[in-house]
């Protein structure tokens, strides 16, 4: 995968861009009011692997929560903000670490220059947010409605602001819940400019449409060499957001974290209860961070050679199974040990 070469910007301590592998991050759902809740969230984030955290900053309580949660967290933390160009200034002046705007709908330009400024002093990037669903009407007038071209164009009209005041420190995103569009959105700004690019299936859905939503948008973006950061945008729990943009990252192979599961999907040789052991295994490996790739297989005969590059795993064959480690069998245990002597072979790598 020969990725499109952008510029650095550093949110908090994290690159974004340059090279860099690639991000992921998700957005809490708690009151940002609510200090408490808040990092009680984040904290869960971050233990489930997400890297860069966005919170909703809609009034003035909100912002004068910002302190407080940042003492509380160890993610950097991007502040979302529309319309009020106060509420920015007043998170950067709390500490935030990145800004999630949209310079036209903030007010005039000495407003957006205001944001430069402050932003520009703590060197805290800029996202430039454009959403399919909050268009100019201009632009929406000019191109008969929403187009990928009409995307670009306001995201070009935003970089050009924000450029003019002599600020690069960008990041880009040009989200849809049609797949499709936002695909040709982002393929013709990335040639375009060397902005760091944010990738996402913004309202994708629930947990199980969404993640398949997602997984197509922004999995094919990332196959061509387009995304710096991504945000998985899940209708429940945003821990969900984090594995699956983590599963997403290892299914490309380009970032290792957790447990990799391979398993078959049964047939009739199956002899064991397959399916439910692949379920256990995979909800006892939920909290595993290290890079292991595990295998559970239907099939004595074939599933060592089918699942050679796993670290370990198991394959089944008439009330029993073998357990074997990168191909090579170790041992024959019962069905009802399987579970438990591969995650002893676990815990020993």
């Amino acid at each position: 995968m020969q990725f499109k070469k952008t510029r650095p910007v550093m949110v908090g301590k994290v690159q974004i861009g340059g090279g860099a592998p690639v991000v992921v991050q998700s957005m809490t759902n708690t009151d940002t009011r609510d200090a408490i809740a808040t990092i009680s969230q984040i904290v869960e984030l971050s233990q489930a692997g997400c890297e860069v955290v966005r919170v909703a900053v809609p009034d003035k309580i909100a912002a004068e929560a910002l302190p407080r949660i940042i003492e509380g967290i160890d993610l950097p933390l991007i502040a979302d903000i529309h319309f009020d160009y106060r509420l920015a200034l007043k998170a950067l002046e709390a500490g935030i670490d990145g800004l999630r705007i949209n310079p036209g709908n903030i007010g005039g330009k000495d407003k957006v220059k205001q944001v430069v400024a402050a932003a520009s002093e703590r060197r805290v990037p800029i996202r430039i947010g454009v959403n399919a669903g909050s268009l100019e009407k201009e632009l929406l007038s000019k191109y008969g409605g929403v187009t990928a071209d009409a995307m670009v164009e306001s995201a070009l009209n935003h970089i050009r602001l924000l450029e003019e005041l002599n600020y690069r420190e960008i990041k880009l995103s040009l989200k849809a819940s049609n797949i499709p569009l936002m695909l040709e959105a982002y393929r013709k700004l990335s040639t375009l400019v060397d902005y760091p690019m944010h990738v996402g299936v913004t309202e994708s859905g629930t947990v199980k449409s969404g993640t398949i939503k997602s997984a197509v948008g922004i999995g094919a973006l990332l196959a061509e060499g387009i995304g710096d950061t991504i945000r998985v945008s899940l209708t429940g729990h945003p821990k969900h957001e984090v594995h699956v943009a983590w599963e997403i990252l290892k299914a490309l192979g380009l970032r290792r974290r957790g447990v990799e599961l391979i398993s078959c999907p049964t047939c009739g040789r199956t002899q064991i209860d397959l399916i439910k052991l692949a379920e256990q295994v995979e909800e006892r490996m939920a909290t595993v961070d290290k890079p292991i790739k595990v295998a559970v297989m239907g099939c004595a005969v074939n599933g060592p050679g089918e699942a050679r590059e796993a670290d370990v795993g198991i394959a089944g064959g008439k009330g029993v199974g073998l357990i074997f480690r990168r191909g090579e069998i170790i041992r024959q245990v019962p069905e009802e040990r399987l579970l438990e002597e591969l995650l002893l072979e676990i815990e020993n790598l």
